[in-house]
């Protein structure tokens, strides 16, 4: 009966019918009736994920088009799992939306999303995940030197102490699959600056004296006992005037000394106060005693200023080194 009804509807001649698979249109000349029928005659197989825009057991008629996508396997592999995915979408991004995978925006696929399918491809989801991550690393202290003419030679001392500084490095680490792939370096910054440790160093020339013994020793005929002997002093000379003290006549301390004794040529001497005490008297072979009554800037260490009335004998008498001076006391030694 249905049989029939098909040949009343559709009847039995020639009909010219459109067939569109996989985007390829061919006209046909056929004389079926059912799909199916038709679709056997031109040897076209239709797979359980094909679409196909009308029904294999429903009737055709003159000028029908009938469109038939293949479905094409691709094996898709994402989170840790490969399948086979049958699909008729035309690129890699249909496809995968039509295998519910979700893919965020930092996420890579290949090949690319907009990629024309073909069959049997591999397509490869790759989660990519970043994280941030901080280090530390401790900057070491510069050690720095300074010489310090107030500290004797041989002899160092810490005037500031040294602080380590801190750098703080800010990474990026990309992770694929939960596999690290890189490690970029973001920004560094540092958060303490280091303090550089300084060290006077000392320049003052120490002034090596001899041990003597409690025998006493005579010098023009004056006998004394002698608390060190200094060796290898270098003498100078000076005077009250301009040249070697900056003051003129008229200067309300003009011939006063650092002790506040006025200069008297034959006693006074200029020392250095650690080497020799002010108000001492000292012997210098060839010179004779003197007493340790002012300083100078330049007297430093084994030095002696030895003072003169006349400015040019002071100024004619230069630089005189290798002297032996015997440090006696407060007190000076009387001829017997």
């Amino acid at each position: 009966m249905t049989f029939m009804f098909l040949v009343l509807l559709y009847g039995t001649a020639d009909k010219r019918v459109s067939v569109v698979l996989n985007g390829q249109e061919t006209v046909v000349k056929t004389d079926q009736w059912v799909l199916q029928r038709l679709l056997d005659e031109q040897a076209i197989t239709v797979g359980p994920y094909d679409e196909v825009s009308l029904p294999l057991t429903g009737g055709i008629k003159d000028g029908d088009r009938i469109v038939i996508n293949q479905a094409i396997p691709l094996t898709v592999k994402a989170d840790g799992n490969v399948r086979t995915v049958y699909t008729t979408e035309r690129t890699v991004q249909g496809a995968i939306d039509q295998a519910n995978i979700s893919i965020r925006s930092q996420d890579k696929v290949i090949p690319a999303v907009d990629t024309v399918l073909t069959p049997n491809m591999k397509v490869t989801v790759v989660r990519i995940d970043k994280h941030y991550m901080q280090s530390e690393q401790k900057v070491p202290y510069t050690t720095v030197k300074k010489n310090d003419p107030s500290l004797e030679q041989g002899k160092q001392q810490t005037v500031q102490s040294g602080q380590e500084g801190l750098v703080v490095s800010k990474f990026e680490k990309v992770y694929a699959d939960g596999q690290l792939v890189s490690k970029t370096l973001v920004s560094k910054l540092t958060q303490t600056q280091a303090v550089n440790q300084v060290v006077a160093v000392g320049t003052k020339a120490v002034v090596k004296a001899e041990d003597v013994t409690t025998a006493s020793l005579t010098k023009r005929g004056v006998s004394f006992k002698a608390k060190k002997i200094l060796k290898n002093v270098t003498l100078t000379a000076y005077s009250a005037g301009v040249a070697s003290t900056g003051k003129s006549e008229s200067h309300p301390q003009y011939g006063i000394t650092a002790s506040g004794a006025r200069v008297t040529e034959g006693r006074t001497i200029a020392v250095d106060p650690d080497v020799i005490p002010i108000g001492w008297w000292v012997y210098i072979e060839g010179i004779g005693f003197r007493r340790a009554e002012d300083t100078g800037s330049a007297i430093k260490g084994s030095k002696i200023d030895v003072y003169y009335e006349s400015e040019d004998y002071a100024q004619k008498f230069g630089r005189k080194k290798g002297y032996t001076v015997y440090v006696v006391g407060p007190k000076k030694p009387e001829a017997i």
